[in-house]
């Protein structure tokens, strides 16, 4: 039966990861496998490879052969430089401990260079930040010296800012345009005068004619002798009619 170490899909659209599977050659590609070996996610960068180095090394030596991106994968993880070096022991050209010390150089090989990638990418990621920082700082201090000119009062065709600022340092001070302005008259109006006005008091003539008055009344008649008055009169007509 025929093996292939190839990729089986998964993950959702637009964002897929990858199975790192033996199978057999006859199957779909996603459908059964033999082995799960590994897995392998383009999306991170750089892209997330796992892998079981052993048994992966177990397969090709069994005669399984990998498709074209699972063979770039497999050799990106050392398992080719592991199943070659192998071959040379079971040939008698390599001793277990230098077959060891080999792949065990070139995992430490591998690893600087990955690391070095990784910092390059990060440092390209702080210059992009700082880059976008600068030019987000830009446009700020744009917009604020347009606000600025904008609250500015207009200058005049012909003139520049520099002689506005002196114009207005050589104004007057607002108390000196105040004493300056003329004074406009206004009519007064007329006051009453206090000292020619009469001060005659209401009080005083008032109490005379009361005086006045209680003295004629004390001269008149009485209501008694007015009575005896008339009484007197008519006595003197009652006799003359009894005659």
């Amino acid at each position: 039966m025929p093996v292939k170490i190839r990729l089986q899909r998964h993950g959702k659209k637009g964002k897929p990861f990858y199975w790192v599977v033996a199978a057999d050659a006859r199957a779909k590609r996603d459908g059964k496998f033999l082995e799960k070996l590994g897995i392998y996610n383009p999306n991170t960068n750089p892209a997330t490879i796992e892998l079981d180095l052993d048994n992966s090394v177990q397969w090709l030596q069994n005669g399984a052969q990998p498709t074209d991106t699972a063979r770039a994968i497999l050799s990106y993880k050392g398992v080719l430089l592991k199943h070659h070096l192998l071959g040379g022991l079971r040939k008698g050209a390599l001793t277990e401990e230098q077959v060891e010390e080999k792949f065990n150089a070139w995992l430490a090989e591998k690893e600087a260079s990955v690391a070095a990638k990784v910092g390059g990418l990060d440092k390209a990621k702080a210059e992009a930040r700082d880059k976008a920082l600068e030019a987000e700082k830009e446009v700020n201090a744009k917009r604020e010296a347009e606000a600025a000119a904008a609250a500015l009062p207009e200058t005049p065709e012909g003139e520049s800012a520099e002689e506005e600022v002196e114009a207005v340092e050589e104004a007057p001070a607002p108390e000196a345009v105040v004493e300056t302005e003329a004074v406009v008259e206004t009519p007064e109006t007329p006051q009453p005068d206090i000292d020619n006005a009469d001060t005659t008091p209401v009080a005083p003539v008032v109490e005379k004619e009361v005086v006045e008055a209680n003295e004629e009344m004390k001269e008149a008649p009485s209501v008694k002798e007015v009575m005896e008055e008339s009484d007197e009169e008519v006595k003197p007509a009652k006799t003359g009619a009894e005659e």
